[in-house]
């Protein structure tokens, strides 16, 4: 029994009081709880030990070099650029590497003022030049040109290569909203992949009229690249393309590099070549049809015996197709002109031209610059005034060129081309995929 009398609860520690304190009520309940006796660590003594460690030596062999870390930078020349400006934009903190590049011919020739130049650059941590090169593609020969700029030990070298171009597949498409072009730039395809998707369909579809909002594109295209780096578009290797619900595909192939061009066909093997091209130029807006018109000059309605295309003065212009040049030089309204006499009795007439690049008697290829737009003769700006006569007759220059005839891939490439195609129709249809996820 507990003598309440001699000792009391609060003299002992805090966990045997409450041990105590647990048996008591219990007690008076007929039951009793077990509670831990071990000491409250918060009343334990503290005890503090200090040790002296010896750190082990560190030993590095002498043919052994730390790493430090490399920055690398990638950047597209401007036509403005400087040495500064570049050099800042490239993160380069560097005033040998400036001054070098500021005195090196190499440097200056190929880099300094050039626009379009993929530009990378290895620096140290405290942004110090190790490496610079620019790579360019000025030819459509397959290659590209690499100048190299480089820290030595005698302090930096440049030297200019040439290293053969690779070639890498992308997927793409879009939707028409408004135009053709603004429906590549939103799905990121470069002008040059949207003039040749122009081109590709022309015979089939009218790029000037007939589009509609809510057609759609795939395309699967080349980007050439050099050490990795994309530096310019390819050739379109197939496409597709749906206007007013009508669905149109084409697809590159060439038999033979020794004997054949090669071309664009249609999946089940026509080719899109036609005698004609729709355009005289790769792309532009037709400001005046083939129709009765109010005479901007004349002040009078008239018949419009041809097609106007609005382009910039200086604005190259093409052969629509292959002939012999039966006119050139300068008559009355049409100020500087040239009539094209092409075979069964077809001729074409380009003029405004601000300049004009054949003479009479020159046999001139489908493609081909002829001149260059203008405003030459009556015209109130630069355009060009295109005709299609067929026996002397004015024709509508824009229906004449899907009428026009083509020619099936050959017999012997049957096999090949089947397979090719086959190929195509899947990238397509990968192509068309993509083009969905990039619309939701």
């Amino acid at each position: 029994m507990l003598d309440s009398s001699s000792r009391t609860v609060k003299q002992y520690p805090k966990r045997v009081a409450a041990v105590f304190a647990a048996l008591l009520m219990a007690g008076a309940g007929g039951a009793f709880a077990v509670a831990s006796l071990a000491p409250d660590a918060s009343e334990l003594p503290v005890h503090q030990v200090l040790e002296s460690v010896n750190t082990l030596a560190l030993n590095v062999p002498a043919d052994l070099e730390l790493q430090t870390f490399k920055l690398f930078r990638s950047e597209i020349s401007r036509s403005s650029d400087t040495t500064d400006t570049l050099l800042s934009r490239l993160g380069v903190d560097d005033t040998q590497a400036a001054a070098f590049l500021r005195s090196d011919a190499a440097s200056r020739q190929a880099l300094l003022g050039r626009s379009g130049r993929n530009v990378t650059t290895e620096t140290s941590e405290s942004n110090h030049l190790l490496k610079l090169v620019a790579r360019w593609s000025p030819e459509d020969n397959g290659n590209f040109n690499r100048l190299v700029v480089e820290r030595t030990t005698n302090g930096f070298q440049s030297r200019l290569e040439v290293a053969a171009l690779t070639a890498s597949t992308r997927l793409a498409g879009g939707t028409i909203q408004s135009s053709l072009f603004a429906a590549t730039d939103e799905a990121k395809i470069p002008d040059s992949i949207a003039v040749q998707l122009a081109e590709i369909f022309a015979g089939d579809i009218d790029f000037h009229r007939a589009l509609r909002k809510g057609d759609r594109f795939s395309v699967v295209y080349e980007t050439l690249e050099g050490d990795a780096e994309p530096l310019r578009p390819g050739r379109v290797l197939s496409a597709e393309f749906v206007n007013n619900n009508k669905t149109f595909q084409a697809m590159w192939f060439q038999e033979s590099a020794s004997r054949s061009k090669g071309g664009y066909y249609t999946f089940d093997g026509q080719s899109l070549r036609r005698a004609f091209l729709a355009s005289p130029m790769e792309f532009s807006r037709v400001t005046s049809s083939f129709k009765m018109r109010f005479h901007p000059i004349l002040q009078t309605m008239r018949a419009h015996q041809g097609v106007d295309y609005g382009a910039p003065s200086g604005t190259a212009v093409r052969s629509v197709g292959d002939g012999t040049v039966e006119f050139a030089g300068v008559q009355n309204g049409y100020g500087n002109m040239v009539i094209l006499k092409h075979r069964n009795q077809h001729s074409t007439v380009y003029a405004h031209l601000s300049r004009i690049n054949v003479r009479r008697g020159a046999t001139v290829s489908q493609g081909q610059t002829i001149g260059a737009v203008g405003a030459t003769g009556w015209a109130t700006g630069p355009h060009l005034h295109f005709e299609f006569r067929v026996n002397g007759v004015h024709r509508d220059p824009l229906t004449i060129a899907r009428q026009s005839e083509s020619v099936p891939v050959a017999a012997s490439a049957k096999v090949a081309f089947a397979r090719l195609a086959a190929e195509n129709r899947i990238a397509l249809a990968a192509a068309a995929v993509v083009q969905q996820g990039s619309a939701q």
